[in-house]
C-alpha cells in the first residue's frame, strides 16, 4: 500500500475536512448558525494578535518562496514512512512511504520513531516497526448474553448490552492484581443514522430506530486483557457495564432542586434520566472517570407548529445555540422530555461534567453542577502539591470561555480490601467537585498594538505570550449551598445558565476551547484551541484586533503556568498550527521544516517522558486526521511528529499513552455527504462487504516501548 503525497491546500482551500452530515448529527450544524456568545467581551484572537512575536526558525523569505509554490499549485510533499491497517480484516498490514525529513540529531524520548505521511488511505496508518490491532468496535458484545453485532438486526435490547456508536474519550485503568487486565471506559458521543440504519429515512425515523439511539449513546466500561502479541481484546468481566441516554443519574450541587430543572417526571429536580453528547473526559486521582455533556442542545426540538418560548426562555436557549424547531433526530418524537414545548425544563438537567464510578457497577454516576453548565469538552483534574483539587474544562464553541473548579474539599485516603479506595473515601473523594469555586478565564499581553497591522507580520516583542486571571463566578458549599460571584445573578442561574454569568464577568473569548489538561511531570497546562473560522465575518471580532490569521481554520495550542490553587497564571501559544510552510504557523520556535504538518487540535494526553500527543478533529490540510507527539522540553521543544492516521472520513479520539502502548478511538469511519451505510465510503475496519465501525485501536511494538 502505497501512500499518496498530498497537495496542500488546494482540494478544499484550506477548509475543514469534517463533513457536514458529521456536523449535522454531531453538533447539530454550530458552524453554520448564528455565534451564541453575543457579548462585548474580549476575544482571545485579539490577544494573539497583540502577542504574536518574531521566533527562531521563521524565514520570511523562505515562507514567501513557499507561499508562491502554493499559490501556483505546486505539489507541497508531506512526507513520512508508516505501516497500515486498513479495511481487509487483518491485524497487521506494511505499506511503503515516502522518506521524512532528516529529524534532529538526537530525538527526543519518546518520540523516536519515523514519522507518518499525511495521506488519504482507509486505514490506520502507523510507524514501521510498531503494530496494530482493532480492541472492539461498534456493537460488539459487552455484557452477558448479548448477540453479536449484525448490522441488518439491530435492536435496542442488543445494543443496551454491546460497545456503544462513536466511542470518542477513552481510559485504560489497570485492574488491581492483574497486570495484564484494564477497564476501558468510553464515551459514545453521539449517533449517525446515516451511518447505522440501512434505508434510513431523515424525514420519517421509527420508533425502533429512537430506542436503538437511545441506547448506543453514553458511555460504557468493558474490560480488556494483553494479547500475547501485544496489543488488547475485551473480556466478559465483572466491572462491565453501559451507560445510556436513560440510565438513572443524580444531579448534585447548587442546581439540583431548583425551578430550573424541576419537571413533572421529577418535581425534586434531583433524578435524571441519561446522558449523551460525552465528548472527552478524565480520570480523577480517585479512581473515577469524568465526562463532559458537550452539544447537548441537538437532541431537543419542538414540533413544527408549537409555541415559541417566552423572551426569557428564549434567551436562554440563544445562547446556548437551542433552537426551537424538530431536531435532527427527531427524539422530540418519540419521547416528550425531549420536546421544548412540552418539557421545557429536560434541556436544563444536561451539560454538565458526569463522574461515574468504573470500580462499582451498582452505583448511581453523577452530574456535578457546581462546575457549570455549558458545552463541556470535557474534564480533567490537577491534585497540588498542598492536596488541592482543580479540575479545568472548556466550553467548545466558538467565542466561549475557558474554565477552573478549585475544590475546598481535600482527597481522603482509605485502601478498600483487594485494594482501591474505601467505601467512605469513595464517598468523600465523588463530592469533591461539588464544594469548591468556580472561575472563568480573562487573558491579557503587554504586546504593543503598533506591532500588529493585521498582516500576519510578527511583531518584535519576542514570544506570543502575557498573563491572566481566573474570575470567580460561583462558590459552591456542602447539600448545594451556594453563592453567585457574579452581581445580578443567582447561584441556581449561575450553575444552570454558567454562560450568561462569566460574560457578565468579562471572560475572554477563545477559539473553540476543547481539551484542557495538565502535564503531571511539570504541572503546567495545555488547551486544545480547535479553531474559528468566524475570525473577521461580518459582525464578528473585527480584524483590526487580528490574529495572525483571522479566518482561524487550523487551530493553536495554549500553554498556561497556572497557580493552580490561585487566581493568576501565565500564557504561551505552543502551536500555531497548520502548513510548517505558510507563515502563519509557528511550533514553539522549532524549525518548521522538521514538523509534521498538523491542523485542528482536539484531544489531548501526555507519556512518562512529558511530551504532548495531540490527535485532530476536521484536518484543513487535505488529508485524514491523526495522532501527534509534541516535544515540550529541550532543543527539541515544539517537535511535531505525527505517530499514526485515521481511516477516511474518521476523527482521532481519546488518546492513551502508555510506555508500551498507545490507544486511540476511530470516530465515524467513512462519515462523509456523499455517503451512508447503503453506499459506503469506507469498509473499516472489517474489509470486504463489511460495515464502517466506529473503534478502539490498540498500537505496539515487539518487545519495546513507545518512541524508544
Amino acid at each position: 500500500m502505497v501512500l499518496v503525497p498530498l497537495n496542500l491546500f488546494v482540494n478544499h482551500k484550506g477548509k475543514s475536512s469534517r463533513q457536514h452530515v458529521t456536523c449535522r448529527y454531531k453538533c447539530g450544524d454550530a458552524c453554520s448558525k448564528p455565534v451564541p456568545n453575543t457579548s462585548d467581551n474580549e476575544y482571545f484572537g485579539d490577544i494573539v494578535r497583540r502577542a504574536g512575536a518574531k521566533r527562531p526558525g521563521n524565514d520570511p523569505a523562505a515562507v514567501s518562496r513557499r507561499s508562491m509554490l502554493q499559490a501556483a499549485g505546486v505539489t507541497v510533499l508531506a512526507v513520512g514512512a508508516g505501516t497500515a491497517l486498513a479495511a481487509c480484516g487483518t491485524d497487521e498490514q506494511p505499506a511503503a512511504t515516502p522518506t521524512s525529513p532528516p529529524p534532529p540529531a538526537e530525538p527526543s524520548p519518546g518520540m523516536k520513531f519515523t514519522a507518518v505521511a499525511p495521506n488519504v488511505e482507509d486505514a490506520v496508518v502507523i510507524p514501521e516497526g510498531y503494530h496494530q490491532g482493532v480492541v472492539i468496535s461498534w456493537g460488539d458484545p459487552i455484557l452477558p448474553g448479548a448477540p453479536a453485532f449484525d448490522v441488518k438486526a439491530q435492536t435496542a435490547a442488543a445494543q443496551r448490552q454491546q460497545f456503544g456508536f462513536n466511542n470518542d474519550f477513552a481510559a485504560l485503568l489497570p485492574i488491581d492484581g492483574q497486570p495484564n487486565r484494564f477497564l476501558l471506559v468510553t464515551n459514545h458521543e453521539y449517533v449517525d443514522p446515516v451511518f447505522m440504519f440501512p434505508g434510513y429515512d431523515a424525514d420519517a425515523p421509527t420508533r425502533e430506530q429512537f430506542d436503538i439511539e437511545v441506547a448506543a449513546v453514553g458511555m460504557g466500561v468493558a474490560e480488556v486483557e494483553r494479547t500475547p502479541q501485544g496489543g488488547l481484546k475485551p473480556v466478559m468481566g465483572r466491572y462491565n457495564r453501559r451507560f445510556t441516554a436513560d440510565t438513572p443519574f443524580t444531579l448534585v450541587g447548587p442546581a439540583a432542586g431548583s425551578d430550573f430543572v424541576k419537571t413533572t417526571a421529577d418535581p425534586a429536580g434531583r433524578a435524571v434520566a441519561g446522558t449523551f453528547a460525552n465528548c472527552s473526559g478524565g480520570v480523577t486521582p480517585w479512581g473515577t472517570v469524568l465526562s463532559g455533556e458537550e452539544n447537548f442542545n441537538t437532541y431537543f426540538g419542538s414540533p413544527e407548529g408549537a409555541p415559541a418560548p417566552g423572551p426569557v426562555v428564549a434567551d436562554q436557549y440563544k445562547r446556548y445555540g437551542i433552537a426551537a424547531k424538530p431536531s435532527e433526530l427527531r427524539w422530540e418524537t418519540f419521547d416528550p422530555r425531549f420536546d421544548l414545548a412540552k418539557t421545557p425544563n429536560e434541556i436544563n438537567r444536561f451539560g454538565y461534567v458526569v463522574e461515574v464510578n468504573p470500580w462499582d457497577p451498582t452505583s448511581t454516576p453523577v452530574k456535578h453542577s457546581a462546575m457549570g453548565r455549558l458545552k463541556h469538552e470535557g474534564a480533567n483534574v490537577y491534585s497540588a502539591s498542598d492536596g488541592t483539587v482543580v479540575a479545568y474544562t472548556g466550553d467548545d464553541q466558538k467565542f466561549d470561555y475557558m474554565y477552573k473548579f478549585i475544590s475546598s474539599k481535600k482527597i481522603q485516603p482509605g485502601e478498600a480490601t483487594g485494594g482501591g479506595y474505601s467505601a467512605a473515601a469513595m464517598a468523600n473523594n465523588m463530592s469533591i467537585l461539588d464544594e469548591g469555586t468556580l472561575y472563568v478565564a480573562k487573558l491579557s499581553s503587554d504586546i504593543p498594538p503598533a506591532d500588529i497591522d493585521g498582516s500576519g507580520k510578527l511583531p518584535s516583542t519576542g514570544s506570543f505570550s502575557g498573563t491572566g486571571t481566573w474570575i470567580p463566578l460561583l462558590r459552591s458549599g456542602p447539600g448545594g449551598q451556594a453563592e453567585s460571584l457574579v452581581q445580578g445573578v443567582t447561584a441556581q442561574e449561575a450553575a444552570v445558565f454558567t454562560r450568561f454569568a462569566a460574560d457578565k464577568a468579562g471572560a475572554t473569548k477563545m477559539d473553540r476551547p476543547e481539551d484542557f489538561e495538565a502535564n503531571p511531570k511539570t504541572g503546567k497546562i495545555y488547551v486544545a484551541l480547535t479553531n474559528n473560522d468566524d475570525r473577521g465575518a461580518p459582525d464578528e471580532a473585527p480584524v483590526d484586533a487580528a490574529n495572525p490569521r483571522n479566518d482561524n481554520k487550523s487551530g493553536q495550542v495554549l500553554e498556561i503556568t497556572d497557580d493552580h490553587a490561585g487566581t493568576s497564571f501565565t500564557w504561551d501559544l505552543l502551536l500555531v498550527c497548520g502548513d510548517p510552510a505558510a507563515a502563519d504557523t509557528y511550533f514553539a520556535g522549532f524549525d518548521k521544516t522538521k514538523v509534521s504538518p498538523i491542523s485542528c487540535p482536539d484531544n489531548l494526553a501526555f507519556d512518562s517522558h512529558g511530551n504532548l500527543w495531540i490527535s485532530t478533529d476536521g484536518n484543513a490540510l487535505d488529508s485524514n486526521d491523526g495522532l501527534f507527539a509534541v516535544a515540550l522540553e529541550g532543543p527539541n521543544r515544539g517537535e511535531v511528529k505525527q505517530f499514526l492516521t485515521v481511516p477516511l472520513g474518521a476523527e482521532t479520539c481519546g488518546p492513551v499513552i502508555a510506555d508500551d502502548l498507545v490507544t486511540v478511538s476511530v470516530q465515524h469511519p467513512g462519515e462523509h455527504d456523499d455517503n451512508s451505510i447503503d453506499d459506503p465510503l469506507s469498509r473499516w475496519p472489517e474489509g470486504g462487504n463489511g460495515t464502517a465501525r466506529p473503534s478502539v485501536v490498540a498500537v505496539w511494538r515487539d518487545g519495546g516501548n513507545i518512541g524508544a
